[in-house]
């Protein structure tokens, strides 16, 4: 393994955590509705737990209310009692062979607990980025204990691996200020 390959390693491995935090985030609630609230709702179909979208199509029907369209009508009352199982604090109800979600606005306190809890994923997505920094820097010390790179080398490297740890950063901390900005307009 070179300097390039670690340095390159890392990058990779930073991103995969920036894209992780932007999943992570998605699932937030905020006041409007948006169909990524149900990704992880689980559905028991044929007696093994499937995907949401993958029984039904899910679309907004207005700002504050999610359609929920089983492809098979006999699913209904299944997808019906995951999404309120789900605990998502959503109250599903079926009209014909659409299910309507509605999203409850939410209240002060509730948003301040969405405001804690993306600033915990935000500080997760940092811990993990100051891991592979750290891990970065153990194979650069590696190298040069090898003498596959002089002390040097391994120093430049170490800054670059810094520059792209504070890069991350301050990239995750701006993710975090959009979603708690975005949690807060009511």
């Amino acid at each position: 393994m070179s300097l390039a390959d670690v340095k390159k390693n890392a990058q990779e491995r930073m991103v995969k955590s920036l894209e992780t935090l932007r999943a992570d985030l998605a699932k937030v609630r905020t006041g409007r509705a948006h169909t990524g609230i149900l990704d992880h709702v689980m559905v028991e179909y044929y007696g093994s737990p499937t995907a949401l979208a993958q029984v039904a199509n899910v679309n907004l029907i207005d700002a504050r209310t999610i359609g929920v369209q089983p492809y098979e009508k006999k699913m209904a009352a299944t997808i019906e009692k995951a999404i309120r199982d789900a605990d998502l604090g959503l109250n599903p109800s079926a009209q014909g062979d659409v299910i309507r979600v509605p999203t409850p606005p939410l209240t002060e306190e509730r948003r301040k607990e969405m405001v804690k809890l993306c600033k915990g994923e935000g500080e997760d997505a940092k811990i993990a980025v100051r891991n592979i920094r750290r891990d970065a820097n153990e194979s650069l010390k590696k190298l040069v204990k090898d003498k596959a790179c002089s002390e040097d080398d391994e120093r430049r490297a170490s800054d670059e691996v810094q520059k792209l740890t504070d890069k991350f950063i301050a990239d995750i901390d701006k993710m975090v200020a959009e979603k708690e900005k975005e949690v807060l307009t009511v």
